[in-house]
């Protein structure tokens, strides 16, 4: 008696992922960048920003160096004030720092005005230190008494 021997089939298990798996790891995917893009975009902002404020701080500090020699703000004789240099208008990144009017004996206001990414955004600052933000785009809040550096900020 010669034994036949029928061929095993062995179901094996299939590899990979099923349609609805993928879909399901899509929408997830998609609701966190949905989250995540806002929150980033917002954070690369304020980094911008920062800009803003360190240029008018040097341009400040230049200011105040002259008025401690010379007792002014504005050029005397030969010493001239910073606003009125051969480059008065000093660029940080994408924020362009220069005077606003003519800075006078006793006062000067210096601006710094936003371009590309940072665009709308435009900041001041008087030898009072009284820091204000005079534009900024939609969404944005302007102050009359501060620097408004965060999307919400408060005045």
């Amino acid at each position: 008696m010669s034994a036949t021997r029928h061929p095993t089939t062995r179901r094996t298990a299939s590899a990979g992922f099923t349609l609805i798996e993928v879909m399901i790891t899509v929408a997830i995917i998609g609701i966190l960048a949905a989250v995540a893009l806002p929150s980033y975009r917002d954070y690369i902002m304020r980094g911008h920003l920062a800009d803003a404020s360190n240029g008018l701080a040097t341009v400040r500090a230049q200011m105040e160096r002259h008025f401690q020699d010379n007792r002014s703000y504005a050029t005397v004789g030969t010493f001239t004030t910073p606003c009125a240099a051969a480059v008065a208008t000093r660029t940080f990144n994408l924020f362009a720092v220069s005077c606003s009017g003519t800075p006078t004996a006793t006062a000067f206001t210096l601006e710094a005005v936003g371009s590309g990414a940072v665009a709308g955004f435009t900041y001041t600052i008087t030898e009072a230190d009284v820091r204000a933000t005079t534009a900024a785009p939609t969404g944005w809040t302007t102050c009359a008494t501060g620097w408004m550096l965060k999307k919400g900020q408060v005045c």
